[in-house]
C-alpha cells in the first residue's frame, strides 16, 4: 500500500488538484488556447505568482490536464478488462471502452478533445505514460490467455502492440473523426481474435516478433 501522505503533502495535493480542475473547467468553456494562466489563478482563488509555484509554465499546467484527463481513459480501460472472463472479453470490454470515451468527449467537450489530440500529435509525456499504461493492461491480459491456451505463443508485449497498432483507429482520439473507410468496431475485433488465437498459430514465435519490443519507440495512442 502507498505511504500516507503528511498534512503538507496533501495539502499541496489538494492545491495541484483545484488548479488542474479550475484548468479543466476554462478549457472546457473557451479552449486552452484562449485560456491564460491569470485566468486559471482567478478561477482557482489565487495569484499567479503563486500558482507558478505548483505549475511553473503553461505548458506545465496543460500537461497536468492531459495527464488528468488521460488517466480516467486507462481507468476506465483497466475497470472494464475486469469485467470479462476470457482474455477476448477482457480485451473487447477494455478497447470499447476506450473508443467510447474518445467519442463521447469529442460531442460533449470538444475543446478538452483538441487539448488531449494536440498533446498526442506532439507527444507530449503524459501520452506516452499514458500508451505506457495502456500497453500494460493490454499485456497483461495476453499473457493471462496465453497461460490458458487461449492465445497464440509469442512475446505478450510484442503481441500488445500489434494489437494496440491494429485497433489504433478506434483508441486514437485524433482518428476518431475520420472519415476513411474503415472497419466496424466488432468487426475488427473480429479480425484481431482470429490473429490472437491458438488456431491461427501453430509453431514458435519467430524471433523478429519476439524481439519487436527491444527496437519500439514510444509511441502514443492519444
Amino acid at each position: 500500500m502507498p505511504e500516507a501522505q503528511t498534512p503538507r503533502q496533501a495539502g499541496l495535493s489538494c492545491t495541484r488538484e483545484r488548479i488542474v480542475q479550475a484548468a479543466i473547467r476554462l478549457y472546457r468553456e473557451i479552449g486552452y488556447r484562449k485560456t491564460t494562466v491569470a485566468d486559471v489563478a482567478r478561477d482557482a482563488a489565487m495569484s499567479p505568482a503563486n500558482l507558478y509555484r505548483f505549475y511553473p509554465s503553461r505548458r506545465a499546467l496543460e500537461e497536468a490536464v492531459v495527464t488528468e484527463l488521460l488517466e480516467e481513459v486507462s481507468a476506465a480501460a483497466a475497470s472494464a478488462a475486469r469485467s470479462g472472463r476470457s482474455g477476448l472479453e477482457r480485451l473487447n470490454a477494455a478497447f470499447g471502452a476506450i473508443s467510447r470515451m474518445n467519442e463521447h468527449r469529442l460531442a460533449n467537450d470538444i475543446r478538452l478533445h483538441e487539448l488531449v489530440v494536440a498533446a498526442g500529435q506532439a507527444n507530449w509525456l503524459a501520452c506516452l505514460s499514458h500508451a505506457d499504461r495502456l500497453r500494460g493492461v493490454v499485456r497483461s491480459i495476453i499473457a493471462a490467455g496465453q497461460v490458458n491456451g487461449e492465445f497464440r505463443g509469442g512475446s505478450p508485449m510484442a503481441l500488445a502492440c500489434c494489437l494496440l497498432d491494429a485497433m489504433d483507429a478506434y483508441l486514437n482520439p485524433s482518428r476518431v473523426k475520420a472519415t476513411a473507410l474503415r472497419p466496424a468496431f466488432d468487426e475488427m475485433m473480429r479480425f484481431c481474435a482470429g490473429a490472437l488465437g491458438n488456431a491461427a498459430f501453430t509453431g514458435p514465435a519467430p524471433p523478429q516478433l519476439i524481439n519487436v519490443q527491444a527496437g519500439l519507440r514510444h509511441k502514443s495512442t492519444c
